[in-house]
Order: C-alpha cells, then structure tokens, then sequence
C-alpha cells in the first residue's frame, strides 16, 4: 500500500511516475518537493488527511502549515501547493503505480478512467512562465492591428461611454465590439436592449462574475441565443482587472495544460461557466507562478498561444 510507504520510498515512486509521463526535469523538481510539503513540514497524517480528503479540508491544514513555515502570504501560495495535492490524487487512481519501475511507460490512459494527461511531445507547446508570457506580450505588442484595435476599444468604453444607462451607448459598444472580434451577433440591438434591461454598472464595478452569465442570454425571435465570449468581452473592457475573456483559443490552452500538467481538475463543459472558468484561471495562474500578471496580460499571452497552436480549420467553399 503505498500509505505504508516511507517518505523518501513514496517520493521516489512519485518521481518515477513524473518520468514516465515526460515532465521537464525542473517540473519534476518542484512538483516532485512542493507536493509533499504537508508531509515534511507536518506530518504523515497531515499529509494523507488532505490528500484523502477534499480540497476544502486540504485547504485549512496547507493555510495552518504555511503560517508556521514561510515567511510568504499564505494565502497567496496555498493554491499552488494545492494544484499538486491534486495531482497527487491523479496519481493514486492510475492502476498499480507501485508496480512502475524506471522502463515501464505508464499509458495516458487507462481503460474506462479519464484522460487527465497527454506527452508533451503532442504539440511542444513552451510550458507557462514568466519568460514565455513576456515573449508573447512583446509579440502582441508587434500587432499594430491588434494593438490599434484595443486602444480604439480602451478609448470608447472607458473613456467615452463608461456607463451603461444611454440604450445608444450601449448599442455602440455592442456593435463595434461584434465587428472588431466577428462575434457573429446579427442583432445588436436585441443586445443592446437586453444589456440596458440588466442595469449592470453596479455590478460591472463590483466585478460579479455572474453577469457575464446573466448578459449572454438573449432571446432573438424564438430561439435563444447564448454570446458567452462576447460577454466576458464587454465585462472585460469595462473592468480588465476583476473579468478574464473567455475564447475557444483560451479554452484550448487550458485544456492542453490540464492534459499535460494536471494544473487543476476540470470537466471541457466547466470552462462554459463563467464563475468555474475565472475559478479555473486562476489555478492556472498560480500553478505556474504567473501571479505578477493581471488578467489582461494573461488574455493577451493565452490568446497568441492559442491561436498559434490552435489554429481555427475553416471549410473551403466549393
């Protein structure tokens, strides 16, 4: 049983397990420590309590220990320390992981389980980090289009009509934010309508997640229509610092990552609910140590890499 396991003894089958699914060697360091820091700076029982419990229990007992041990905010470190309990337990539901040895290749998959990692070597997308997020942010910054069209954006939502009481404003900023990002919305005033209806400054300035829910359902003629990116879209250029946008390219890199690195645990259909998703990057950002960056920057880095290694296949017309 691996619980009966010595400390040193479960670290090294651990690190096999790491090998084999084709981690960096510097990934390995810091999960193959990171992940028992319970164990080492509390105790066995400490350890298998919140790797056998749920994260809410893992949760106080990482706070109690990093007060004790580090001179660093806890609050800002639990979730990362977090991320690897979970990945810990991805590790124990793989079938007999004592059974590896240093030869053995564990498959990605086992019959009737979840696919929860894939190799690297799939596409060789860079692992997140500082050093990746600022070559993307200075590629952005290459992108006159790109660069020009936000600053026009910036200009008209905050500068010009940062409120959301004139049904006029708000039909202008639905219409020129559908033509910038080809949000295929074909009856801006139904949403312009809808927004108005809403009265959502105050929330907007509060930062509720849920009215980037409440915004993309409309109605047009008889069917109902959800623009859940186009949302995010409007709440972020409002508030760029408390709404991330959400994009099928976004939505590609994190379920990339989640395959390759377990950064956190997610079903695909989560990333649709917009309180689950903010919930989602943040996980990404801290399993990866991208706390310095705000949401902007991270839309902006998620974005190029998407569509760089996630490019959109359109149908050639006959």
């Amino acid at each position: 049983m691996l619980k009966q396991m010595a400390y040193d003894e479960l670290r090294n089958r651990y690190r096999l397990y790491l090998q084999n699914r084709d981690y960096k060697t510097n990934t390995i360091r810091t999960v193959y420590s990171d992940t028992f820091y319970l164990w080492k700076n509390g105790s066995h029982d400490m350890f298998w309590r919140a790797v056998e419990g749920g994260d809410a229990e893992a949760k106080v007992l990482l706070l109690d220990i990093l007060r004790k041990s580090t001179t660093g905010d806890p609050k800002h470190l639990v979730n990362s320390y977090l991320s690897h309990i979970r990945r810990f337990r991805v590790f124990l539901s793989e079938d007999e992981p004592d059974q590896m040895t240093e030869k053995q290749i564990v498959s990605p998959a086992q019959p009737s389980k979840p696919i929860l990692f894939r190799k690297k070597s799939d596409l060789g997308i860079p692992n997140p980090s500082k050093e990746q997020v600022d070559n993307y942010l200075a590629k952005w910054d290459q992108l006159k289009n790109y660069r020009l069209q936000e600053k026009a954006l910036d200009k008209l939502f905050r500068d010009l009509c940062p409120q959301n009481t004139d049904i006029s404003d708000i039909l202008l900023k639905v219409s020129v934010l559908n033509d910038f990002y080809s949000t295929n919305i074909f009856s801006v005033n139904v949403v312009a309508e809808h927004i108005y209806e809403l009265d959502i400054d105050a929330r907007m300035k509060e930062g509720d997640p849920t009215l980037v829910n409440d915004i993309m359902q409309n109605t047009i003629g008889e069917s109902k229509r959800n623009f859940y990116s186009f949302a995010s879209k409007y709440c972020s250029h409002h508030n760029l610092l408390d709404y991330p946008i959400y994009d099928s390219y976004v939505d590609s890199v994190l379920r990339y990552f989640r395959y390759k690195d377990g950064f956190a645990i997610f079903k695909n259909e989560d990333l649709k609910q917009y309180t689950r998703f903010k919930c989602i990057l943040e996980e990404f950002r801290n399993f990866y140590r991208l706390q310095d960056y705000n949401w902007k920057c991270l839309d902006k880095y998620l974005w190029l890499l998407g569509k760089e290694y996630f490019p959109k296949q359109y149908r050639k017309k006959s």
